[in-house]
């Protein structure tokens, strides 16, 4: 039986009451049980510069504010996927949301096509694609949807130009929505409605399947949490078989605190394609596709080149590899990078214990120093948006090496990466 726990966040603009379930070590489709994780394996908190909503779950297994060991996501995509039921109808679409999701939904997409190995993956997008071919639809939106909590409310949704796969994906009758927390399933009724209303009007089943559910708050008295929370999302979903999928769950309230400081949010909520054109990366989810790790050897490629000249020498050797590399994303760029850090975990001399490849990814969310962010930096976006980004608990003088993955020309990078010199940035058109 699942033990409840109550505990209290106190931050600069209030408190944050949480009451938390953790996950069963059960799985749903005859694998090993899953880890049981705690609520301080999954989570630090911290204050968002948004009026929207004052804190923030800052995840320890994402990869995207807090660095973190490849195999540490590697299983947390593993354990979550691993919850998915197995006799799902077919066809499936996984979809993931951006920015903070689109590695995570990758990550759980791979390991559900060992038992589904012809789903779909899909990711939303806040970066219009640029029409380089007018006689191609490859560049059509599906659809759009809005996360009304976020700092960055609009998402895209294109479709795929290849008639096959486009067919597929109309013809899907499962979606699994892959987010790192949900909070109250308006986001998910948002995606399921707007696929619907694009042409997805045969899905028979729904999967919220995130690190962490928050959304008991709809229905914190039920005697049966989890299936009270279910048909809360259900009722607004009609001739729909909603289920979730976690990895922890529970519900949340906040109180201001008294006479708080009023904040004023970074403009960073736009779907604009930026000045900087994006190199070919191969297909990682942005369109609908099979394969996630479509252009990977072409991107170690480009890093191991890269590398050769970084550290002035005719030919690629792993024993060249420093001892701490941090690997950063690049907002909605980092299933690539993850797979490249990961590559570089496995490649380094691990009989060394001083041997650390991490991983981490620069966002446009903005918040505030304290709780779980301890260091922040701050630059101009290499997207040409014109808006400031940041590295979150990055301190560059504690690593040998920086690998900066970009989908731009390496020269779109802020000038206070340049100015490093241990930070090696990859891109798509070296």
């Amino acid at each position: 039986m699942k033990k409840s726990y109550v505990c209290t966040i106190t931050l600069p603009r209030g408190n944050l009451d949480l009451t938390y379930q953790t996950n069963s070590a059960t799985t749903k489709n005859g694998a090993e049980p899953s880890n049981d994780y705690q609520l301080e394996d999954l989570l630090g908190f911290a204050q968002r510069i948004n009026p929207k909503r004052a804190f923030l779950f800052v995840s320890k297994v994402l990869g995207r504010h807090i660095p973190v060991a490849p195999s540490t996501m590697r299983h947390a995509f593993t354990d979550l996927a691993n919850l998915v039921p197995s006799d799902l109808p077919e066809p499936i679409l996984v979809i993931g949301m951006a920015e903070t999701a689109v590695g995570l939904s990758a990550g759980v997409h791979q390991a559900l096509q060992t038992r589904y190995p012809k789903a779909l993956l899909l990711n939303s997008t806040r970066h219009a694609q640029h029409d380089d071919n007018k006689d191609s639809s490859s560049d059509s939106l599906l659809t759009t949807f809005s996360e009304d909590h976020s700092h960055a409310s609009q998402h895209l949704i294109y479709q795929s130009a290849d008639t096959v796969t486009q067919a597929q994906l109309l013809a899907s009758k499962t979606l699994i929505m892959v987010d790192d927390e949900a909070s109250t399933g308006n986001t998910c009724v948002n995606v399921v409605t707007a696929l619907r209303n694009a042409g997805l009007d045969q899905l028979e089943q729904v999967h919220l399947t995130t690190l962490v559910d928050w959304s008991l708050n709809q229905n914190q008295n039920a005697a049966d949490a989890n299936e009270a929370v279910s048909d809360q999302i259900a009722k607004r979903l009609p001739n729909i078989h909603f289920q979730r999928h976690h990895l922890l769950s529970g519900a949340w309230t906040w109180t201001d605190a008294p006479n708080p400081e009023p904040i004023t949010m970074p403009s960073v909520d736009t779907t604009e394609a930026g000045s900087q054109a994006l190199g070919n990366t191969g297909n990682w989810g942005r369109f609908p596709t099979l394969d996630s790790t479509d252009g990977f050897d072409d991107y170690l490629l480009k890093f191991q080149t890269a590398f050769n000249i970084f550290n002035k020498q005719a030919q690629f050797e792993t024993e060249q590899l420093p001892q701490r590399i941090l690997v950063l994303g690049s907002n909605e760029f980092v299933w690539l990078p993850f797979l490249l850090a990961e590559w570089l975990a496995q490649h380094t001399h691990i009989e060394n214990s001083k041997n650390t490849v991490n991983f981490s990814a620069l966002t446009r969310s903005p918040i505030a120093l304290g709780g779980a962010i301890t260091s922040m930096l701050s630059f101009n976006d290499n997207y040409g948006l014109g808006m400031t980004n940041f590295a979150y608990n990055v301190t560059p003088n504690d690593w040998d090496l920086i690998v900066l993955c970009v989908e731009t020309p390496a020269d779109s990078v802020d000038t206070m990466w340049k100015g490093l010199e241990n930070v090696l940035v990859v891109s798509p058109t070296l």
